[in-house]
């Protein structure tokens, strides 16, 4: 009998344990499978179990959570949605999560282990942390500036910090609330369709996700090519540029707007914006040295991230020297987002380097604990120091003396450039409306802001759009408002 007991024994105890090995397969082994498999709604239903965290501006949340009382409990709620959407993307119970709502996912949902104070525990325990924080570095009067300048019209609006690459604004119109796209409901759907089928597309984020032709404003970097390869050594020496300029190897004549453009010094040529000069000068610097420059000025950079991925700004690498000469005015295939352009005028202002832009200064934990903190990069040097100065000396001149007077500020140098870019069937589009510009306080020692506007659908007579006229009113608001928040109310306080 005692030997039928032990048999009994000893299979009881293989049978405890295979079940503890298979228990382990599963809950150990296969657990990552039976989470993700989209049968099983537990984590979904864990992940709006809790309020989700906060998106910061300023020192402000600008989102928040509220509590249904349903299966998928919180859902997410905006302060002033339109305002920030291009920052703050969505975070839907249907439809997903964009920008920062996506690329800080972890933080906000509270997934990242960073924010557990014990971390192996919580694996075990499969317990939540609260959301964190996602702290910005916008500057929330900047922001406001720049969305109520563009108004009802389509475009968009970046600002950076020159010395550090923070980006102050960031703004696209028309937008949406992302609040509307928050919950389960029928409304939500509605939403949905209704925005995706918008033909002014409203979730479009023109500021990092549209290319625009930049037109006249990529003479900034032509100007910095010729200058860093020796083509030009005096500003105000006289070019060898004629008037009309006929396309290499073409029958097509190129003309100006402006007069007295033939043979006209760089300067002169830069402040009336004269096409011939610029079209010759990118001929005369050649392919490789103003792809080279193009791409230190972060053209061609299918990596960029601030943390959610930006659309690559685009120089063409293989180009005859009509379509070089075309591009080098920044038309035939060259095409930038209103981010990479303000990038262009940081770069002038800060010296030369272009710093990686970044939108997140840092994320905490919900009590505030720091998780992860962001600071200055250097990207790339796109032109020589000396050569620097010079394109500030050149883009002041655009202000003081030349197309960009409206966007001029007492008690601040402000540097700028101007542009009209064709688009469209043999040029039929109304042209896009460009200004790029930086501002400096006088009693400051550096640019405190590079900005740079795009205006789609210009109100005006399409012989009257300009980017002076159309989009430099809006980049003084925005510089006047981060030259008073550095200051405390200081140059330009009395011009809004």
């Amino acid at each position: 009998m005692t030997k039928y007991i032990r048999r009994a024994a000893g299979l009881c105890t293989v049978l405890l344990v295979a079940l503890l090995v298979n228990a382990s397969r599963i809950q150990v082994f296969q657990a990552p499978s039976y989470d993700d498999n989209p049968a099983n709604r537990r984590q979904t239903i864990a992940r709006y179990d809790q309020p989700r965290g906060d998106i910061v501006v300023d020192g402000r949340t600008v989102t928040g959570s509220t509590d249904t009382g349903e299966q998928l409990r919180y859902e997410r709620t905006y302060s002033n949605g339109p305002l920030y959407a291009p920052v703050t993307g969505f975070a839907s119970q249907l439809y997903g999560t964009t920008f920062l709502e996506n690329a800080e996912d972890d933080i906000l949902s509270g997934a990242d282990p960073m924010l557990a104070p014990l971390p192996l525990w919580n694996d075990i325990t499969r317990a939540q942390n609260p959301g964190g924080k996602v702290v910005t570095t916008l500057d929330p009067l900047a922001q406001r500036r720049a969305y109520e300048g563009l108004g009802s019209r389509r475009g968009a609006v970046a600002a950076i910090e020159p010395s550090t690459g923070r980006i102050l604004a960031l703004v696209s119109t028309p937008s949406y609330d992302p609040a509307e796209l928050s919950g389960t409901g029928p409304a939500v759907k509605r939403a949905w369709q209704r925005l995706n089928e918008d033909a002014s597309k409203p979730m479009l984020n023109r500021a990092i996700r549209q290319t625009y032709p930049p037109g006249s404003t990529f003479k900034v970097v032509t100007a910095a090519a010729a200058l860093d390869a020796g083509v030009v050594t005096d500003l105000d020496a006289p070019t060898s540029s004629p008037d009309p300029y006929r396309l290499p190897g073409t029958r097509t004549l190129l003309t100006n707007e402006a007069e007295d453009c033939e043979d006209a010094s760089l300067r002169y040529a830069f402040e009336w914006s004269c096409n011939t000069v610029f079209a010759k000068l990118g001929v005369d610097v050649g392919l490789d040295a103003m792809t080279h420059t193009a791409a230190n000025f972060g053209f061609n950079d299918r990596k960029l991230r601030i943390p959610f991925s930006v659309a690559p700004s685009n120089f063409d690498t293989r180009l005859d020297h009509a379509q070089l000469a075309l591009s080098s005015i920044g038309q035939f295939d060259t095409r930038a987002t209103p981010l990479q352009m303000a990038m262009i005028s940081a770069a002038v202002a800060g010296g030369g380097s272009v710093k990686s832009p970044y939108l997140v200064e840092k994320t905490t934990t919900k009590g505030g604990g720091t998780v992860s903190a962001h600071g200055p990069r250097t990207l790339h040097q796109a032109m020589n120091p000396t050569t620097a100065l010079l394109m500030r000396e050149l883009m002041t001149d655009v202000v003081e003396e030349g197309t960009g007077a409206k966007a001029a500020i007492p008690g601040a140098t402000v540097g700028g450039k101007t542009g009209t870019a064709q688009h469209g069937i043999d040029n039929s589009g109304f042209p896009y409306a460009w200004f790029i510009s930086w501002a400096q306080a006088d009693d400051q020692m550096e640019p405190a802001v590079a900005v740079a506007v795009v205006v789609e659908d210009a109100a005006a007579r399409r012989g009257e759009i300009s980017g002076g006229g159309d989009a430099a009113p809006i980049a003084k608001a925005v510089m006047e408002a981060v030259l008073n928040s550095a200051s405390g109310g200081g140059p330009g306080s009395g011009g809004r």
